[in-house]
């Protein structure tokens, strides 16, 4: 999904083949244009875009015209990687003050 709000620019509808779309995703994932084709459809299902295949000069293209939710989706990422942060600190304090504690009853009771 990233790969395709970046290559909206901020636009609600747009042209883009799936070449643009690969060129933007990371190599480690293997990606060929079936596999994209699967990826992008099930976003569709997702709500976040509506897909329509079309042909530019013999070369296959996807019209998308974002959605609510695929127009907000650089929010809710955002939001995401804060809430993982924030929860990863929770952990973490609390792993400081739990070990603080085993170490206050181990010199009380020793």
């Amino acid at each position: 999904m990233g790969a395709v709000f970046t290559l909206s620019q901020g636009k609600e509808r747009f042209l883009v083949s799936p070449y643009e779309i690969l060129g933007l995703l990371p190599e480690k994932g293997k990606y060929d244009e079936e596999k994209v084709e699967r990826i992008l459809r099930s976003l569709e299902i997702d709500g976040y875009f509506e897909l329509i295949d079309s042909d530019r000069k013999g070369e296959k293209t996807y019209c998308i015209r974002m959605r609510e939710a695929g127009l907000a989706f650089r929010r809710q990422d955002i939001q995401r990687k804060r809430d993982l942060i924030l929860r990863l600190l929770f952990a973490a304090v609390c792993g400081l003050l739990s070990a603080a504690i085993g170490l206050l009853l181990k010199a009380i009771l020793s």
